[in-house]
């Protein structure tokens, strides 16, 4: 370790807006009527918009999973409304151009040996492209082979910019 100004500082302390992973927030509510425009509402007023949507149900229960467009400020409404949250990393990559888009990022991906354990696609368009978020069970080389092959990445930057359009 060096005695620059940056010295000591860990990994967790630098993750910023760039920082290349997206946050996805899970969080898990019972199936009944109107839970989902609960959770939905408690954003209203803020600048926080939902701009990635994924739900696993069952009779019993549900799990939402968010991507948000500020994700410190969502998570402090998800926690102030007492709910459980699971944060997890995922990736954003925008769709390249092409006949088969997916085809080349699951390629890309299947070549270095990472599996896509979710995905889905962003309700807005980074930089006025669509784009999909993923979950992968090995997200530096996922993000390392990506960039290497050319695929542009979504930051958490990325996704509040599109604020305006909504």
């Amino acid at each position: 370790m060096g005695s620059g100004e940056n010295a000591g500082i860990g990994f967790a302390t630098m993750r910023g807006r760039n920082y290349p992973a997206i946050r996805q927030f899970t969080v898990f509510l019972e199936n009944r009527v109107g839970q989902l425009l609960e959770v939905v509402r408690r954003f209203e007023g803020s600048r926080v918009r939902i701009v990635a949507l994924s739900i696993s149900d069952s009779s019993e229960c549900a799990f939402v999973r968010f991507l948000l467009s500020h994700p410190e400020e969502g998570r402090e409404i998800l926690e102030r409304a007492g709910l459980a949250i699971i944060e997890s990393d995922l990736i954003g990559v925008e769709i390249p151009d092409g006949d088969q888009p997916l085809l080349q990022i699951c390629t890309a991906l299947l070549q270095a040996e990472v599996n896509i354990v979710q995905a889905y696609p962003l309700l807005i368009r980074p930089r006025g492209r669509a784009a999909v978020a993923l979950m992968v069970d090995n997200i530096d080389l996922a993000q390392e082979t990506l960039a290497s092959k050319g695929f542009a990445m979504v930051t958490e930057n990325d996704l509040q910019e599109e604020e305006d359009v909504f």
